[in-house]
């Protein structure tokens, strides 16, 4: 985080000046709160899964991250379809399957669901789930600017708190490399992400964008070899239904 975020901000900033548009106080104030939001989600996200079982923390935030947007889009008006809806609710318990690790992980049964792992999971999820409804709320005209400004502060709070822990130390050599591609990655996420919500009903959008778990799992596969339990295989499948059924309404 101390080389991807100020790099994606980097890449941002020539983006917007590329992109153009005017800085209206709309794009600086909800791109930072979308940005901290994000990076206290995050940090949340990581201190609950080092605490507790990963196949809790990980699908109990993948569904929180899903349910906080859609909720909010129902609450400012939006009427999804029958058809998106069914999709919708079998995207939720997709992205819960997807998440989902074998009960018969040692990291089940060496780290416990306590309160505090349980706090963090509620708080990293709804942050996460906000993420889309700030970033929803940002002025169309001013087209890339709130996602520099969303880099830049979290940025700012990422620097601020290694410094104030003590980790303020920049990788080297590989994992420098893979962080600068990290980088790359999260810009183009970032402006896929804002068209999307800019284009489409928040619900809907946020749905599809929380399924990205399951390009995580395929990727998992791939590169790494990993094994996909039968619950992650059910959830993938699941969730190429639930696409097609919100794509089509």
């Amino acid at each position: 985080m101390l080389v991807s975020y100020p790099v994606a901000s980097v890449f941002l900033g020539l983006l917007a000046v590329h992109a153009g548009g005017p800085i209206h106080p709309g794009a600086i104030l909800w791109g930072s709160l979308y940005g901290l939001s994000q990076a206290i989600g995050v940090w949340w996200f990581y201190a609950a899964m080092s605490s507790g079982p990963i196949s809790v923390v990980s699908p109990l935030a993948a569904v929180l991250n899903a349910a906080v947007p859609i909720a909010v889009g129902v609450a400012l008006g939006e009427r999804p379809g029958e058809t998106a809806s069914v999709g919708v609710v079998l995207a939720m318990i997709a992205v819960f399957l997807v998440g989902r690790e074998s009960p018969d992980d040692e990291d089940v049964r060496t780290h416990r669901f306590t309160r505090r792992v349980a706090w963090l999971t509620v708080g990293a999820g709804v942050a996460f789930g906000l993420d889309f409804v700030l970033l929803h709320q940002a002025p169309v005209e001013c087209r890339l600017w709130p996602l520099f400004f969303a880099r830049a502060s979290a940025s700012v709070l990422v620097f601020a708190v290694a410094a104030a822990t003590g980790n303020f130390q920049l990788p080297t050599k590989t994992p420098l490399r893979l962080a600068m591609t990290a980088a790359a990655l999260d810009t183009f996420a970032n402006v896929a992400m804002l068209m999307a919500l800019h284009a489409w009903l928040l619900s809907l959008a946020s749905m599809l964008i929380s399924l990205y778990p399951a390009a995580t799992v395929v990727l998992a596969m791939v590169v790494l070899r990993e094994r996909v339990t039968r619950w992650q295989a059910t959830g993938m499948v699941l969730a190429m239904v639930a696409v097609a059924m919100i794509t089509a309404s």
